[in-house]
């Protein structure tokens, strides 16, 4: 919050309330920050001046865009455009799609999810140009969340799948094999995840299984290439292929990330240049196992984790009252089984103690349905414009991670405003 007054105070980014408060807590580390946000744009070109080939993918939420340039911070933005739009880097970089608002996919409406997806894109295409938009063609879903009740499962791959992308990185618990609901066995191979809703409908996307925790010392130290190098060759579809090693972390959260992973990063590429364990990103890899003649249909199948159960129970097309039904049951028998989705914890619920945030903010989300999408209000209005701004920006994750307090009260003030600007403009 900009400002002492929660009604009236502006909406900047952390990153702005970390450099005007540089004094309290940790927030002394807000130049690091700018510089984590920059660096990837220093870091590519230098290792391949070097005749090195690193790899690398990136995803910035459209939050993070905003901030970044409302803050003035062009040089950041100026230096990821050169790595992305320039002939002679854009090889080592890898944009991934994502919520526009980092929203976690399974307690969005999804019509609103929908709507952080084209935004996303929108916002990415205005910085970085169509032609780059074009060459986006993974997903990386906010905190790894991943659907798991069939009908908002199909409904969040099929915006994706609508929306141009071609695979979507699943966190390894979250899934499971549909003969036998186990989890994926050969982790570093793609995947097909297929998502079948009450009415019988299936849409598919291919998965990059993203292994272990969301631990930020472990990618800064560079274990992905450690354990690649460890493997041998697997088998797909009669076809011998190298494994590839998918890993995630925060870019700048942590001490290992902001002072251990630049030196990391410049062994394991030079060391990793030319060797039989390059680095490289997922649709390049992809693109080589279709140059084999291998094709989507020959991956192994995944779907949501717990599904399997309701399969056992349901017939896809009995219809949404029927799989609510079988879902309560199944409730009813194991404590342990939800429709919460996954995410790349299990140690939190992104819903449950947090009915005084989802209340408003799905209140927010059916008014701007009722008032602005229903009557067809064009994208280019203004105020459908600020409307959606706030919608988004109340979808947030945050504001459902670290329990009940301040960012519980950001989130309620952003969906008030939201709900109040829908309410006061149309």
């Amino acid at each position: 919050a900009g400002g002492g007054d929660l009604h009236t105070a502006a909406i900047i980014s952390n990153l702005q309330y970390m450099m005007e408060n540089q004094g309290i807590g940790d927030n002394y580390n807000a130049p690091v920050f700018h510089w984590c946000y920059k660096r990837i744009g220093e870091f590519v070109p230098q290792l391949i001046d070097e005749g090195k080939e690193p790899r690398v993918m990136l995803e910035y939420s459209g939050t993070l865009f905003h901030g970044l340039r409302a803050m003035g911070l062009h040089d950041a933005l100026d230096a990821l455009k050169n790595v992305t739009c320039n002939p002679a880097y854009r090889r080592g970089v890898e944009w991934l799609g994502c919520p526009w608002g980092h929203a976690v996919a399974p307690s969005t409406p999804t019509q609103d999810f929908r709507l952080h997806v084209k935004a996303w894109q929108h916002h990415f295409a205005a910085i970085f140009g169509l032609e780059a938009l074009g060459r986006v063609r993974g997903f990386s879903p906010s905190e790894m969340a991943l659907p798991n009740h069939p009908d908002i499962a199909y409904e969040y791959i099929k915006t994706l799948v609508d929306c141009g992308y071609q695979w979507l990185l699943v966190q390894e618990h979250t899934v499971e094999q549909p003969e036998n609901g186990w989890g994926p066995e050969k982790k570093h191979l793609p995947h097909r995840l297929v998502c079948t809703n009450s009415k019988g409908e299936t849409v598919s996307i291919i998965a990059i299984v993203k292994t272990q925790g969301s631990d930020t010392k472990l990618v800064a130290q560079m274990q992905p290439y450690y354990e690649a190098k460890s493997l041998s060759r697997w088998e797909l579809a009669g076809k011998s292929v190298p494994p590839l090693v998918t890993q995630i972390a925060d870019g700048e959260n942590g001490g290992v990330m902001m002072n251990e992973f630049p030196g990391k990063f410049f062994d394991s590429v030079r060391e990793a240049s030319g060797s039989d364990t390059p680095f490289m990103n997922a649709t390049e890899y992809l693109e080589h196992l279709f140059a084999l003649g291998i094709k989507e249909a020959d991956l192994p199948t995944l779907q949501p984790q717990f599904q399997k159960r309701i399969w056992d129970r349901f017939q896809p097309g009995g219809g949404p009252e029927k799989l609510e039904k079988v879902i309560a049951e199944l409730k009813q028998e194991d404590g342990r089984f939800h429709m919460e989705g996954g995410s790349w914890t299990n140690d939190i619920s992104w819903v449950r103690g947090y009915d005084n945030v989802l209340g408003p903010m799905e209140k927010a989300s059916s008014q701007f349905f009722e008032k602005v999408l229903k009557p067809k209000v064009s994208p280019s209005d203004p105020r459908f414009h600020n409307a959606l701004f706030h919608l988004m920006c109340s979808q947030t994750s945050c504001y459902r991670y670290w329990g009940q307090g301040l960012w519980t009260d950001y989130g309620r003030e952003i969906c008030r405003r939201a709900s109040s600007i829908v309410e006061t403009d149309f």
